[in-house]
C-alpha cells in the first residue's frame, strides 16, 4: 500500500473526550471515528487489525469444532417471552416497533435464537454435541459506555454455543474451549488469565479471561504463585491472604475481560422446551455451554497493554498489526520501490511511505500506524550499506540484497 493513496489523517491533539488510552489513540492514529458515546466506526487502518482478530477467533473456534453462522441482529419478542427476559433483563436492551407495531429488540445475545434454530433441527442425541458460533455486532442498553471501544453500546462480539446430551461430554468440551480460548488471546499478544467469576443474568458462574490492566473496570484477586484468580464479585479472599490452592499471597489487580464461557445447562433450554431424543427413547433437555470473545474489546485492550505514552508510540503484536512491514523512504524512492516489489511479491504486507514530506513527519505518523517492523531507507542507510531495520529486538543496518524478515 502507498502511503500516499492511504486514508490516514492523522491528529496532533488528544481528543477532548478521550478517557482512556485506546479511545484517544483510536482517534488520533485515523483508526476509528467516534460517532457517539459508545460507538465507534472502525476507518480502514482500525478494520484491518480487526480482521486480522477475526480470522484468528474463526481459526481456533473452528478448530474446537465450532460451525459457522450467522443469525439476526433483529429479535422478536417472542422469543425473549420465553425464557423470561423480554422483562426480567429489559434494562440492557435497544427495544423498537415496526410498522404494524410488533415488538422487537436488537440482539444483546444469542441464546433465544440459537436454541429456537437448534430445536428445529436436531432431533436425535446422534446429532449431539454440536456448537455454532458467529461473529456478530451486538447492541445493549449501556449506562455506562466509555473507555473507547472496552464499553460500549454497540460491539462485535464472538459468541458460540453448544449443545450435548450429558453433563459430562459439556464438561469436556468446556475444558476444551479453554485452551482454544487462550491459544487465541496468545495470539492477540495478550496474557489472559483464566479468573472464576458469576455468571449474572446468564448462569449461575462463570470464568472470565482478564488482561491485567490499569484501565479494566474488574477487580481481580489472584496468586503470585500459581493460577488462582477470582472476580471480586464472588470472592471469599482478599489481598494478603493466602492462596487456598497452593499457599502464595494474593494479590489484587484491575482487569479487563476480553472473554467468557458459561456452563449454561438447562436455564435457557428448559424454558424453551427445546428437547432431543436420548439413546432410550426418552425425551431429554439440551445441555449446553456458552462462550463469549469481544473482538473490538480486544482490539483495544491490545493498545492499553501495547501503546507507549511516554514515547507516543503504538507498536503491534505481528499476528494482528495493520501492516507487516512500514517502508519509509527519505528521498530514496527509487531504491525503496525495489524493495517495495520484492517485499510484496514474498507477501509481505507492506506500507510505502512515498511521500514528498518531512521526515519528522514520517516516524511521527509510523509511531501512530504501528507495524512491528521498520526499514529506513536513506542517502545515510546507503552510505552505511543498506538500509535501516528496526524492529522489538533493535535497529541494524542490513544490506538490501539481505534484508530477511
Amino acid at each position: 500500500m502507498l502511503q500516499s493513496k492511504l486514508f490516514l489523517k492523522t491528529l496532533k491533539e488528544t481528543p477532548a473526550d478521550a478517557d482512556s488510552i485506546n479511545a484517544s489513540y483510536f482517534v488520533r492514529a485515523c483508526f476509528a471515528q467516534k460517532q457517539m458515546s459508545g460507538a465507534y466506526a472502525l476507518l480502514p487502518l482500525g478494520f484491518k487489525v480487526y480482521k486480522k482478530i477475526e480470522k484468528i477467533v474463526r481459526e481456533e473456534m473452528n478448530a474446537l469444532g465450532g460451525q459457522e453462522l450467522l443469525m439476526n441482529v433483529l429479535q422478536p419478542k417472542e422469543l425473549w417471552v420465553e425464557t423470561g427476559r423480554w422483562e426480567s433483563a429489559i434494562d440492557i436492551f435497544f427495544k423498537l416497533t415496526d410498522s404494524s407495531k410488533k415488538e422487537m429488540l436488537l440482539a444483546p445475545t444469542h441464546e433465544e435464537q440459537i436454541i429456537d434454530i437448534v430445536r428445529h433441527h436436531i432431533k436425535s442425541y446422534r446429532d449431539l454435541p454440536l456448537a455454532l458460533y458467529q461473529i456478530q455486532t451486538k447492541f445493549r442498553n449501556e449506562p455506562r459506555a466509555k473507555s473507547g471501544l472496552l464499553r460500549g453500546i454497540e460491539f462485535v462480539m464472538k459468541d458460540m454455543y453448544s449443545f450435548h446430551a450429558s453433563e459430562e461430554d459439556l464438561n469436556v468440551f468446556y475444558e476444551k474451549s479453554k485452551q482454544a480460548y487462550f491459544n487465541v488471546f496468545k495470539r492477540l499478544g495478550l496474557d489472559a488469565k483464566l479468573v472464576a467469576a458469576s455468571g449474572g443474568i446468564f448462569s449461575k458462574y462463570s470464568h472470565e479471561f482478564q488482561v491485567l490492566t490499569e484501565v479494566g473496570e474488574d477487580t481481580i484477586y489472584h496468586c503470585d504463585k500459581c493460577d488462582f484468580a477470582v472476580n471480586k464479585e464472588i470472592a471469599e479472599v482478599k489481598e494478603g491472604d493466602n492462596c487456598p490452592d497452593c499457599g502464595g499471597k494474593i494479590l489484587v489487580s484491575r482487569g479487563v475481560e476480553v472473554g467468557n464461557i458459561f456452563p449454561l445447562k438447562t436455564k435457557w433450554s428448559a424454558p424453551m422446551n427445546a428437547t432431543f431424543t436420548d439413546k432410550d427413547g426418552k425425551e431429554q433437555i439440551f445441555i449446553m455451554g456458552c462462550y463469549g470473545i469481544g473482538l473490538t474489546r480486544s482490539m483495544a485492550t491490545i493498545v492499553e497493554v501495547y501503546y507507549d505514552s511516554a514515547k507516543n508510540k503504538m507498536v503491534w503484536p505481528k499476528e494482528v498489526a495493520p501492516f507487516d512491514v512500514h517502508l519509509i523512504s527519505l528521498g530514496e524512492n527509487t531504491e525503496a520501490e525495489k524493495i517495495y516489489d520484492d517485499l510484496t511479491k514474498k507477501g509481505f504486507d507492506v506500507l510505502f511511505d512515498d511521500r514528498d514530506t518531512s521526515a519528522g513527519e514520517k516516524f511521527a505518523e509510523a509511531d501512530l500506524v504501528g507495524a512491528p517492523t521498520r526499514i529506513i531507507i536513506s542517502k545515510k542507510s546507503l552510505e552505511q550499506g543498506g538500509v535501516e531495520i528496526a524492529d522489538v529486538d533493535g535497529t541494524k543496518i542490513v544490506k538490501i540484497s539481505e534484508i530477511d524478515l
